[in-house]
């Protein structure tokens, strides 16, 4: 039973976007993909309850059937951040509850990627942040850098972060997030210098990107 944790260097870095793509990767490679977004703001009310569009972009891809509370067990509708929505909403989101609800995932698959909220520090709750659950999961992480203006410093302050939990990083990807962002590929290889990980993709702007393209642009090591 192994996992992946998907984290970004912002809010808007483009996790699903990757998540995604890494999920058709490994689909390509015979696994049986789970996949999780613990936590969501921004959702909306449907018939069947609140539900979130990374979510579902997840589910859509993934190989494993899944129902949507196993993927995402604290689903909240204000597009805040989810320890201010959780507190609103008057439910306290329990570290424990999504570990249970892995587990729950991970036996009937071969990988499970699962998605963060925000970057690496976003406070789940009064005490403990995303980098509190990847703590408690023991999950390799793999870092999706938004390239924008401002990256070289989010993307080595998240590292530096993750290393200091002593987790193991996989790997990195970049983003294209900005199409109008100026020495991108400079800016790409400054990261690399710096980043004693590899880059597993870069990833073109393209808004219409399906999974599939974008897992076309990924390299994943073995899992």
């Amino acid at each position: 039973m192994k996992g992946l944790f998907i984290t970004g260097t912002d809010t808007d870095a483009g996790k699903t976007h990757v998540a995604c793509g890494i999920v058709a990767a490994l689909n390509q490679q015979g696994m049986r993909t789970a996949v999780m977004k613990p936590v969501a703001s921004g959702c909306e009310r449907t018939a069947e309850g609140l539900r979130n569009s990374d979510a579902l972009n997840l589910i859509s891809v993934a190989s494993v059937r899944q129902n949507y509370q196993q993927v995402n067990p604290y689903a909240f509708e204000p597009a805040i951040a989810p320890h201010l929505a959780a507190l609103e909403a008057g439910i306290a989101i329990s570290l424990q509850e999504i570990e249970r609800q892995y587990y729950k995932t991970v036996i009937h698959a071969d990988v499970c990627v699962v998605e963060g909220a925000g970057g690496w520090m976003a406070p789940l709750n009064a005490d403990e942040t995303i980098a509190d659950l990847v703590i408690q999961l023991q999950l390799p992480v793999i870092v999706v850098v938004g390239m924008k203006l401002g990256c070289l410093n989010h993307a080595l302050l998240t590292i530096d972060q993750i290393e200091r939990e002593a987790l193991p990083i996989m790997g990195w990807v970049a983003n294209q997030i900005d199409p109008t962002m100026e020495r991108l590929q400079e800016n790409i290889q400054s990261l690399q210098q710096r980043i004693p990980y590899p880059l597993l993709g870069n990833i073109p702007n393209n808004s219409n990107a399906t999974a599939g393209d974008v897992a076309s642009h990924i390299q994943l090591p073995s899992i």
